[in-house]
């Protein structure tokens, strides 16, 4: 195509996206912002020969819709349909998958090594945002990269933004070089005075030259051996595919830094990028949110419970600190951060940091509480149990997105937590069943002397409406009676307790009596009320919002082993695979946890009593 056909594509890029997502909502804002980029990409370098890598994966959509999937789009995140992240299993030109943050320089750079291996010639692209430059991951890669050398280029999209503003030294840092007027002044001179023929090395060496003029010091990545060049207008898009041009034929480790607007193109996500993130269903032609309201008073996410409950106890305990990795929004640690800024840190997309950071804050006497996502809790485990667990601090951990999450998939299913927690000396790990046991659990987190203590909650919201009631202490290692019976037992932990009272109700079947107790505590385990199970009851169904490798009913398995019970066990939970995506209901229900799946094993096992 020619160029100003490529800028008309774009344009129908950013309609058909807005159109699709205002229908199947989405990751809108950060696709938005990397139309031009995607397309000079696509348009430069011979993909899927060469390889594009992109970070996070948030920025995709564009990326797919021009890569044989445009008329699958609109099963966009739906069950059953394609990957709201890149995939390998879904498109060859989707070189690397994942949907977490700071992954795509390191992938990249092994692609370059094997290519070189191979005797390949092939290009190698990273496109990371600036939100995932401050994951520790990003740097490792960036400092193997820049010691051996290979021939790769990383695209460093840059729009101040991850989901929520970004923060840190490294932002302040991007935006100093990018509003630097003296250097961006020669140096859009001298890209337009150079012409195709001009020697590489001269070009490096006079941007070298200009940027010690101004700086009086190594740009960064220069530092680390890349070769620098920005930064660039990435909405620009002929001018975009001139540099790609030029950068494709300069060997070694390259990084190319634009400066692009999350949202681009579409006014209501312009001019609110934290929203518009990932909106929801939306009017493309006003831009307004559609929101279902109800008659009836719902009840509030668990993450609105946190936050209030949060600030409730900071209010009275004046030790409590509030952590999170970039997710003050999506964890609702906002509202903290509103009433008590300086008790509040968001340390960016850097996990392991957060842990060890908290950890700390915990050795002068205060009280952090850390706030997670389960799945991205994974990427700080060595911290939990080397920095935290072994030296018994006090830490609250609060997983947030604990068990299935719906339209975001495998990488964010926060599946592991019971199971990789479980098996850590001292840790204490609660889930709550509705939101007064949350806000229960966090009284006694607070609590003097707990050490290690996790609490996992799942997304959306909970059950009760009128939930802020005075706080009571629970007793740690101890479950809590929902009904009695004599042929089934069935133990839950968390909210999935509340599909087993369902699935009581729907079968109403007056000829088998059902004792249910909601654990509450994974570890230390009710073991007096394990005992009680195990003499008394043959049959028993464990239910979980997790890996049932490992997790709460191994727990429960491995009891009732060690003591000799015998009892004919029922698993429910996330079976030993990688579940996809589709809304949280589809999932349960696939996975067989879900009210009619309990109830279908209730009857299974009614028939061998």
């Amino acid at each position: 195509m020619k160029i100003d056909e490529l800028v008309t594509l774009c344009a129908e890029i950013r309609e058909f996206l807005i159109d699709k997502c205002s229908q199947n909502p989405g990751h809108v804002g950060s696709s938005l912002g990397a139309v031009e980029l995607t397309v000079a990409l696509h348009y430069v370098f011979d993909t899927p020969y060469d390889k594009l890598v992109w970070d996070v994966g948030h920025q995709s959509y564009a990326h797919k819709i021009i890569t044989g999937r445009r008329d699958k789009f609109a099963t966009n995140r739906k069950y059953g349909g394609i990957s709201g992240f890149p995939k390998m299993s879904e498109s060859e030109y989707d070189a690397f998958g994942g949907g977490h943050a700071s992954v795509s320089i390191s992938a990249a750079f092994g692609m370059a090594i094997a290519a070189k291996m191979n005797g390949e010639n092939r290009n190698v692209i990273a496109v990371i945002g600036d939100g995932s430059m401050t994951g520790g991951l990003a740097f490792e890669g960036l400092n193997n990269a820049g010691y051996l050398k290979p021939n790769m280029l990383v695209v460093l999209n840059d729009n101040n933004i991850a989901i929520d503003k970004s923060v840190g030294a490294m932002g302040r840092y991007l935006l100093k070089i990018s509003t630097s007027r003296s250097y961006n002044k020669l140096k859009n001179n001298i890209w337009h005075l150079l012409g195709q023929n001009c020697v590489r090395k001269a070009i490096q060496k006079f941007f070298h030259s200009v940027k010690l003029m101004i700086f009086h010091h190594h740009n960064m990545f220069e530092a680390l051996g890349f070769s620098y060049f920005g930064t660039f207008d990435g909405h620009d898009l002929p001018r975009l595919i001139k540099i790609l041009e030029k950068l494709k034929n300069v060997n070694g480790p390259k990084l190319l830094h634009i400066v692009t607007q999350k949202g681009r193109g579409f006014k209501p996500a312009e001019e609110n990028q934290i929203d518009w993130h990932a909106p929801g269903k939306f009017n493309k032609d006003t831009g307004e949110r559609i929101i279902i309201k109800s008659d009836t008073p719902q009840p509030l996410r668990y993450q609105d419970v946190f936050g209030k409950t949060i600030v409730e106890l900071a209010r009275s305990n004046p030790k409590i600190i509030g952590i999170t990795p970039a997710m003050p929004t999506g964890c609702s640690l906002n509202l903290m951060m509103e009433a008590m800024p300086e008790r509040c840190f968001d340390v960016g997309i850097a996990e392991g940091h957060a842990v060890t950071f908290s950890a700390g804050l915990a050795t002068m006497g205060l009280l952090p509480f850390c706030n997670i996502y389960s799945s991205f809790m994974q990427r700080a485990y060595d911290n939990i149990i080397h920095d935290v667990a072994i030296q018994n601090l006090n830490v609250v951990f609060c997983l947030d997105r604990g068990g299935l999450v719906g339209e975001d998939g495998s990488t964010h299913h926060g599946a592991y937590d019971l199971a990789y927690l479980r098996c850590i000396p001292g840790m204490i790990i609660a889930a709550p069943m509705n939101e007064v046991e949350l806000r229960n659990m966090m009284f006694t987190a607070q609590l003097p002397n707990k050490g290690c203590f996790a609490i996992r909650y799942p997304k959306g919201g909970g059950v009760i409406a009128d939930w802020q009631l005075p706080f009571s202490e629970i007793p740690v290692g101890k479950a809590r009676t929902i009904r009695t019976g004599s042929d089934i037992v069935i133990l839950s932990i968390g909210h999935a307790g509340n599909n087993v009272t369902q699935a009581i109700d729907i079968l109403n079947d007056k000829s088998i009596s059902i004792a249910h107790y909601d654990m509450r505590f994974v570890k230390p385990i009710d073991e007096d009320l394990l005992h009680f199970a195990g003499k008394n009851f043959k049959h028993i169904i464990t239910v979980e919002n997790g890996t049932v490798v490992g997790g709460f009913g191994s727990a429960v398995s491995e009891f009732f082993a060690q003591h000799n019970y015998k009892l004919q066990h029922k698993f429910m939970g996330i079976p030993d695979r990688f579940v996809l995506h589709g809304s949280i209901a589809e999932l349960q229900a696939e996975c067989g946890f879900d009210p009619k799946g309990i109830a279908n094993a209730i009857i299974s096992m009614k028939h061998d009593i």
